[in-house]
């Protein structure tokens, strides 16, 4: 009978033991085999969780970009190029000034200037034939000297960044607060182009003007030594004939001096005389 009820005992203590196993959370019994790490299964495991797409931060920061079925892509997709400046819109919703070949564009000119508002922000953009700097001047006369300048720079790097500067008579001197935003900049084709915006109206302040107020603009491009801006690459670079207004939009073609010859008045009254001479003959 003794015996009997020992059995018993064991056999229920063994059938508890036995519940007690089988009632342990999913969660506990993968945490146990991962923590044994000796088993098939452990390794298993381990090896599916190492070839899976790694922690959320990793996710997060190099494999951002799903696809519908929510696989990540295996590159990221490319960045936008650099739109091309548009022409076509010189004189109707921006206003352009043109310096070069007589029908040239942002591509072929010396040097192209845009500019439009958007908003509380001007527009600009800049491009020019060098593989230096491009630069917009903006000023109270037509001389070099206290001018507001905003000028886009290639770097070693092959980057190009927008920086700002004060003239201090015929120096450029670089001012670290920079009005400049929304940059964006690219080298190609030996040229430098880029675009920019910068507001409107700003704190008053000697080196940055108000664009709500009209200025003569200078235009100016050069090389540039390890980015930094050395001198333009004309003596008498371009300038605006008269004071430049954000508020209208005109299409301005300004002739390099390759083809200026025959637009000069005097250039011209000398072929009207020379034609007149021709026509009446010597006495």
């Amino acid at each position: 009978m003794a015996e009997r009820s020992r059995g018993a005992r064991r056999r229920l203590l063994l059938l508890l033991l036995l519940l007690a196993g089988s009632a342990a959370s999913p969660a506990e019994e993968g945490g146990g085999r991962r923590e044994a790490g000796g088993g098939e299964h452990g390794e298993e495991a381990a090896r599916h969780h190492d070839s899976s797409y790694g922690t959320f931060a990793s996710e997060f920061y190099d494999l951002r970009y799903l696809s519908e079925e929510g696989y990540p892509f295996p590159t990221a997709p490319p960045v936008d190029p650099f739109a091309k400046i548009r022409v076509d819109d010189c004189g109707k919703t921006k206003g352009c000034f043109r310096y070069g070949k007589p029908g040239c564009n942002a591509e072929t000119c010396d040097y192209f200037l845009s500019y439009r508002r958007i908003g509380a922000d001007v527009e600009f953009e800049l491009s020019a034939d060098t593989d230096g700097w491009v630069a917009v001047g903006f000023s109270s006369d037509k001389k070099m000297g206290g001018d507001d300048v905003m000028a886009c720079v290639h770097d070693d790097n092959g980057r190009v960044r927008i920086q700002h500067f004060y003239n201090v008579g015929q120096w450029a001197k670089e001012i670290q607060r920079n009005p400049a935003r929304d940059e964006e900049g690219v080298f190609e084709n030996n040229r430098v182009t880029c675009r920019f915006k910068r507001p409107v109206y700003v704190p008053r302040e000697e080196t940055i003007v108000d664009l709500h107020l009209s200025w003569y603009y200078l235009f100016a491009w050069g090389p540039a030594i390890q980015g930094s801006i050395t001198r333009h690459d004309i003596d008498s670079p371009p300038v605006s004939e008269r004071v430049v207004s954000i508020y209208k939009y005109e299409d301005i073609f300004m002739p390099s001096a390759a083809y200026q010859t025959f637009s000069s008045p005097f250039c011209l009254l000398l072929i009207v005389a020379l034609t007149f001479y021709l026509l009446m003959g010597t006495p």
